[in-house]
């Protein structure tokens, strides 16, 4: 009896399903590109398993103004399918290396219809519970300039008069400086001189 029980638990052990666990996955926040240009939408994950030969990437997208997202790819089976229908149907490839969790893909001669918002999903059995990440796509005639690079450019600009403050200053100071030497020296010579012609009067 205590031998088949044994028995019995060892084959339900076996049986059981491995727990998974928690998948995080990583895009960008946000994308700039010029029309007419490519660009690279990158996806990741973090997995505390090995990467499972069963691992997946699905990409969607939901243009600006809609409510409703379009599955434009998805990578299984070690097979990268391509939405045959959707409007990157034609200007898609997959750039990303599954066995080093990534799962990016490269959108080709962006136009301004292209702007919206493209959300990733990743799978690595058993670890399949996860968030799925957005990244926003911007497409311009003209990239604008960000504000980082604006507050970059300011702060240079008062380092550099700053700079330019105390420079002037120690040039100011050594002109001073140089100047009330000059007089010291002229006066000094001036009293010598006058000290030698009275002398030679008393003489």
């Amino acid at each position: 009896m205590l031998t088949f029980l044994a028995l019995a638990s060892v084959v339900l052990l076996g049986i059981v399903p491995e727990q998974s666990q928690a998948i995080v996955i990583y895009t960008g926040w946000e994308r700039h590109a010029l029309i007419g240009s490519d660009i690279r939408l990158s996806c990741s994950f973090f997995s505390w398993r090995w990467t499972s030969e069963d691992v997946t990437f699905s990409w969607t997208y939901r243009p600006d103004g809609s409510r409703d997202s379009i599955s434009i790819f998805h990578y299984t089976g070690g097979v990268a399918y391509v939405d045959n229908k959707g409007p990157f149907r034609d200007r898609l490839e997959f750039v990303g290396n599954p066995g080093r969790r990534d799962g990016s893909i490269l959108l080709k001669n962006l136009d301004f219809n292209d702007n919206g918002t493209f959300t990733c999903d990743a799978k690595n059995p058993p670890d399949i519970v996860g968030r799925p990440s957005s990244v926003r796509l911007l497409v311009f005639e003209k990239v604008p300039i960000q504000a980082g690079v604006i507050t970059g450019a300011i702060i240079g600009v008062v380092l550099g008069l700053l700079v330019l403050i105390v420079v002037i200053y120690y040039l100011m100071r050594f002109l001073v400086a140089r100047r009330v030497f000059s007089l010291s020296v002229s006066k000094h010579g001036k009293k010598k001189k006058e000290g030698s012609q009275q002398r030679q009067i008393k003489v």
